[in-house]
């Protein structure tokens, strides 16, 4: 799909956790790898173009990249539109709008300490489900995708 360079990116969903649950719990064949990030985290930054490709080599593969926002949702127009413009991110982008840490936190990951970038990587029918706390590269997300196969 073509995207208009003087156009957002894309539209941008705002969800809650159970939203985020609700994708991450189908008993589905296919791998999702979830990435939390926010606009003003500098690692998370570096490594969305790492998750861009993984997306297009695993174009026909069931494979599903999903970037969740960490953002503020009153910084959705602001700021995470117009970045995500900028650097033409082409993978699916969520914004989780929950605040408290403590109740949404443990239901990604018992492993999370709340600190970005993190990534899960789930596949349910598989029971696959590997979480990171720190930068990843396209080798490495490759690596791991093809372990799951």
């Amino acid at each position: 799909m073509a995207c208009n360079s003087d156009s957002l990116a894309q539209q941008v969903s705002v969800i809650k956790i159970t939203d985020l649950e609700k994708r991450m719990n189908t008993n589905s064949d296919t791998t999702f790898i979830i990435n939390f990030w926010a606009t003003w985290c500098s690692p998370c930054v570096k490594e969305l173009p790492e998750f861009d490709s993984i997306g297009k080599v695993y174009i026909s593969a069931k494979v599903k990249v999903l970037l969740v926002s960490m953002d503020f949702k009153e910084d959705l127009a602001t700021k995470l539109l117009p970045f995500m413009n900028k650097r033409k991110v082409q993978s699916e982008v969520v914004l989780l709008d929950e605040t408290n840490g403590n109740y949404f936190i443990p239901k990604i990951s018992e492993q999370w300490s709340g600190a970005l970038p993190a990534t899960l990587i789930l596949n349910n029918k598989l029971k696959v489900k590997r979480f990171y706390e720190k930068k990843l590269t396209f080798a490495f997300l490759k690596s791991e995708i093809e372990s799951i196969k």
